[in-house]
């Protein structure tokens, strides 16, 4: 799979299988849209195409956007399309001259002539183009003239999709990590770099990797104890990890901590991957670091338990 991020370089193809969106966190509703583009190319001896837009247009548009938390950063989706099959993803900046552009432009010059597209997976709720003039309508009415046909991806699987997002994002704000994977068909992760912190976990025999994330706009799981893996390079370990502001010892900032069992190497300035298996408990304040070491030590077997 190729990542595209020149469009006006990309060499137009005979036939081109297309969809369009963000799908933020490439969830298996998504996944099944995006196997069908995959089954089509194939079988016409095409292209699979994903057009995507970054900066995420809300981003730009300023529309909620100080409350948008995404399920994947881009580089993430990229790893997460690549497994799928897709021959290429077209990354279209989306800038405020773009969102100029009319639906009309759109078509001929983007999906027709530097795409080439043939085949076009749309939901019936898509619009795009200035002012959002386009829209499913538009662009069955534009098919006979520029040669594609459009494939309307059904309402109910489109509401679905919705459905499905909007509850891994409220089930990870909850710490419900079981409803999130299912929904997701995979653990949810984050990538970030390990920093410095207080050192009050290795006073208490439970030393700790502070995560710092990569992208603020990541959505991080509600406060509380997780299971997890962790990814050091080729390295993967089991472990525990807590976010939240440590009410115990009085912390005024939300951090992520996590303690790699059996593991005692120093990883400073090491990128790392925290893959979430399953919640132990929620945050909680306890009356002195002698209850907190009791408490981690009930987590820490829990989550061998579940790691097994």
């Amino acid at each position: 799979m190729k990542v595209i991020e020149d469009i006006e370089a990309f060499e137009k193809q005979p036939y081109a299988a297309v969809t369009i969106g963000t799908f933020d966190g490439v969830h298996l509703g998504h996944q099944e849209i995006l196997k069908q583009v995959v089954a089509d190319a194939k079988s016409n001896d095409g292209k699979s195409l994903l057009i995507t837009f970054w900066p995420h247009p809300r981003f730009i548009l300023k529309k909620d956007a100080d409350d948008l938390k995404l399920l994947s950063t881009f580089e993430e989706k990229v790893d997460l399309l690549e497994s799928l099959g897709l021959d290429y993803i077209i990354k279209i900046p989306f800038t405020p001259k773009f969102s100029n552009l009319s639906a009309e432009a759109f078509v001929q010059t983007i999906l027709i002539d530097q795409i080439g597209t043939r085949k076009l997976f749309i939901g019936y709720d898509h619009r795009f183009g200035n002012n959002r003039e386009g829209n499913i309508q538009f662009l069955k009415e534009k098919s006979s003239t520029y040669g594609y046909e459009v494939f309307e991806i059904p309402r109910q699987d489109i509401d679905d999709i919705g459905i499905s997002s909007t509850k891994i994002r409220e089930a990870l704000n909850e710490g419900d990590i079981q409803l999130s994977n299912s929904l997701l068909g995979r653990n949810y992760s984050l990538n970030g770099t390990v920093v410095e912190g207080q050192k009050v976990g290795r006073e208490i025999g439970f030393p700790t990797a502070n995560i710092q994330m990569d992208k603020d706009y990541k959505l991080l799981p509600g406060d509380g104890a997780y299971a997890i893996i962790a990814k050091l390079g080729e390295q993967q370990l089991n472990g525990m990890l807590n976010i939240g502001f440590k009410p115990t010892v009085n912390g005024s900032q939300r951090t992520i901590e996590a303690h790699l069992f059996n593991f005692e190497e120093n990883i400073y300035g090491r990128e790392i991957t925290i893959e979430f298996v399953q919640a132990l408990r929620k945050e909680k304040k306890f009356d002195s670091l002698d209850h907190l070491k009791e408490q981690l030590e009930m987590d820490k077997a829990k989550a061998i338990d579940i790691l097994k």
